[in-house]
């Protein structure tokens, strides 16, 4: 995903994992409560409904990261901004693995779902429209949102969550890189589809929508140059009689290692991690399959 820690700061850790939140999430902030603040009849209840989005998209990251942790992979940190928020995942590099990751999100939300419209149903049924109607439109509108979440995030679009999982469930038939291509290329005619509602339609607000299809553009156009780099990888000869201790298999025969004092390319398994360029000596190296 495109969103970093740059210009984040840490909120507080959670099992294991760090949540940071970016500076511009303060600014949407206010720009939501200003535009909603005739919804409710004080500005306190804006604040509340903000805080429960904000907590609903918390969950949504903590389901993609405590599912990654569960088929083994790494997650450590979760990042909030305005757009929503990204879970820092390295599942193992297996299609299954990848694909409970990433659907864990969504089933956050369908399950929050299901609670918010028991919710609803006691509010209708006591009449609280009546008697509490501050907490019957904060329940209402809560629903709605989580609700439109859901439906956004699941749309096959790379590199929303809809696109992710269609990407594994290719993955199974396609292998790693072309999975990644055929979803990268599928995004782009979604953000064109996008681009076609927001002209269609004519939003009076076309900040958001705006900035979502730059969003989803960007990472589409990362996601095809990372799957040129994995048909490339996956293309080079293998060295026979090692293997990589995590995913198992065989290192690449070609200088694709960067050397760790140089940064110059060379190949560890020829020269014993010696680097031909500046003499230093590494000790260790990352698998250009999987990462660790």
């Amino acid at each position: 995903m495109a969103a970093s820690k740059s210009g984040s700061f840490h909120l507080f850790k959670f099992a294991g994992i760090d949540v940071f939140l970016h500076w511009s999430w303060f600014i949407a902030a206010i720009y939501e409560l200003s535009s909603r603040s005739a919804r409710y009849s004080s500005l306190a209840w804006n604040i509340g409904e903000y805080l429960i989005l904000f907590a609903i998209v918390l969950m949504h990251e903590f389901g993609h990261s405590l599912a990654c942790r569960s088929v083994g992979g790494r997650a450590e940190q979760i990042v909030l901004w305005p757009l929503g928020g990204v879970a820092f995942v390295s599942p193992p590099p297996r299609a299954g693995a990848n694909l409970w990751s990433i659907a864990a999100g969504p089933l956050v939300n369908v399950v929050l779902l299901l609670v918010l419209q028991v919710l609803d149903a006691v509010s209708r049924s006591s009449g609280w429209a009546y008697t509490a109607p501050d907490l019957a439109t904060l329940i209402r509108d809560v629903w709605w949102m989580n609700a439109g979440l859901l439906f956004f995030n699941i749309l096959p679009v790379y590199p929303l969550d809809g696109g992710q999982i269609l990407r594994s469930l290719l993955w199974f038939l396609l292998g790693p890189a072309r999975s990644l291509l055929v979803a990268s290329i599928l995004g782009f005619f979604g953000v064109a589809g996008l681009v076609g509602l927001i002209l269609w339609f004519q939003p009076n607000d076309l900040l958001w929508p705006i900035l979502i299809a730059c969003f989803l553009l960007l990472n589409c156009w990362n996601g095809l140059k990372h799957a040129r780099q994995l048909a490339k990888i996956e293309a080079l000869p293998r060295r026979t009689g090692c293997a990589c201790p995590s995913c198992r298999k065989a290192p690449p025969a070609s200088a694709l290692w960067a050397c760790n004092a140089c940064s110059q390319p060379f190949d560890p398994f020829v020269s014993l991690g010696r680097c031909p360029h500046c003499g230093a000596v590494n000790t260790a190296i990352a698998c250009p399959d999987c990462g660790e």
